[in-house]
């Protein structure tokens, strides 16, 4: 039976913001009050987003700019390392119902990454598990059975989820034309091989991968945008949870 999902058109905000959409999306759905859904948003400033449980990074982090505007330092609802969100797209994905290993829900939710992707020419593949994974502030710095990555090991999508009840988010980011020098700034080392997809424009990879989701999640859609009350609830749920 075909499953209706909720697509949400594509936002640019400040990293808090999109951060606290994301998790009060999930706790909607949670509560029997949203659809699972899809959306795709970029970050405005960019920012480095780090894991829930990520205590650990350089102090030089917080006082980093870029073109003469500060960049910010956000906390993600998931786990995770460190990502650069700058030349970047992100996806965020709510769903429900899935059981079993995590790696296994991964797997499965991924499928519509790898489908959208091919589509375009680019061929992914899960990662691997790396045990100097948890040693490295960068997410982007090695991968996991999480990831999605090119033939030649090169990463493309780091992504991380949050379990709540039944119900998942996932989101990750797909990095597209990272600034080489920006990136050696905060991490200490250069993107190794460089593999931008500058050619790549947002709405083209959005349409390959939403179209890729329908198909593997045998879903229709329900194109809704976030209300200004939908964004103005996840704002003031955040600060909630930031003063508990």
């Amino acid at each position: 039976m075909v499953t209706t999902w909720r697509f949400i058109s594509p936002i640019e905000a400040p990293g808090q913001t999109q951060m606290a959409i994301d998790e009060w999306l999930l706790e909607q759905h949670r509560l029997g009050q949203g659809l699972p859904c899809l959306r795709f948003y970029q970050w405005d400033p960019i920012a480095i987003s780090l894991g829930y449980h990520q205590r650990h990074y350089p102090e030089h982090w917080q006082n980093l700019a870029w073109h003469g505007q500060i960049i910010d330092l956000v906390r993600r609802p998931s786990g995770g390392r460190a990502v650069l969100h700058q030349g970047d797209l992100t996806y965020s994905l709510v769903t429900s119902g899935y059981r079993g290993r995590r790696r296994d829900v991964y797997a499965y939710l991924c499928k519509f990454l790898i489908q959208g992707w091919d589509n375009l020419g680019i061929r992914l593949c899960l990662g691997s598990d790396k045990h100097g994974y948890q040693s490295s502030a960068n997410c982007f710095g090695s991968s996991t059975a999480a990831d999605l990555v090119m033939n030649d090991g090169y990463k493309v999508i780091g992504s991380a989820q949050l379990y709540r009840d039944s119900c998942i988010l996932q989101h990750g980011s797909m990095r597209l034309s990272p600034n080489p020098d920006l990136v050696e700034t905060i991490f200490g080392t250069p993107i190794s091989p460089p593999h931008p997809l500058v050619t790549m424009h947002p709405a083209d990879i959005i349409a390959a991968l939403t179209a890729a989701a329908q198909h593997i999640f045998d879903i229709s859609w329900i194109h809704q945008p976030l209300s200004h009350y939908e964004q103005q609830q996840a704002i003031a749920r955040a600060k909630t949870l930031q003063e508990l």
